[in-house]
């Protein structure tokens, strides 16, 4: 079966049970051949006080309030890698952990520029709450419908 129809027929079953709002479960559909697997079956969080069902689960949200909350569970901080910038704008986006300020080619960035990238790109953030083992996780991801390499 051709990878696109594959998708589109996981984007009907998954998004009924992921906790997708109307405007996700739009985007799943229209978008489903160009996201990840792992945005697929994530489960979408809308508010910091969600949680996920089981440890390693993989969660998407695009919701400022749980990507910044999660950011600051880990003493994390928005950062972009200097020279990917596009035409004065922040590039690829990152964050520095452990209070840490960025190092190598990260660069600092306020949370309103960083969020204006994520929102322009229209990126979902994908992400662990705790690993399998039950240690919190650093894991994070972003996906995009807008991308090329799908």
């Amino acid at each position: 079966m051709p990878r696109t129809k594959e998708r589109k027929q996981a984007t009907s079953t998954t998004s009924d049970r992921n906790n997708a709002n109307s405007d996700e479960r739009k985007l799943l559909q229209q978008h489903g051949n160009k996201l990840s697997k792992s945005t697929m079956r994530a489960k979408w969080i809308h508010s910091p006080e969600e949680r996920e069902d089981r440890k390693g689960q993989t969660l998407a949200t695009r919701s400022h309030d749980v990507i910044k909350a999660w950011a600051d569970e880990r003493g994390a901080t928005p950062a972009t890698v200097e020279g990917t910038q596009h035409s004065q704008r922040a590039g690829v986006l990152r964050f520095a952990f452990n209070d840490e300020a960025p190092k190598g080619r990260l660069r600092p960035l306020e949370w309103n520029e960083w969020f204006h990238t994520f929102d322009d790109r229209e990126l979902i953030f994908l992400h662990q709450q705790h690993l399998r083992n039950g240690n919190q996780s650093n894991f994070f991801r972003f996906d995009s419908p807008h991308r090329e390499d799908a």
